[in-house]
């Protein structure tokens, strides 16, 4: 992540979810707790977060900015009904 003086890196553009995916699956637990994607929970947090061990490794628990724990189960979470609120950052 290329920061500078205390600069944060932006996403340059979004798009909600139109089906579900892996990369949807993590967005939505990232949201869930109250960030808009794994970047922003890194530098929040200075570590990973916490995943299961099994493929595809599915984020397993997330500590919220007020220090209260998400856990998440190893399958599917994310509904079909909750797709077109969840965020696709890109950085590219």
């Amino acid at each position: 992540m290329a920061s500078t003086m205390g600069d944060t890196v932006q996403p340059k553009s979004m798009k909600r979810a139109k089906q579900w995916n892996e990369v949807v699956e993590d967005a939505f637990r990232f949201q869930a707790a109250g960030y808009r994607d794994e970047m922003e929970y890194k530098k929040f947090h200075n570590y990973e977060a916490e995943r299961w061990p099994i493929s595809p490794g599915y984020v397993k628990k997330l500590k919220r900015k007020d220090g209260t724990f998400y856990y998440y189960n190893r399958k599917r979470e994310c509904k079909e009904k909750d797709l077109n609120k969840i965020k696709i950052y890109s950085y590219e």
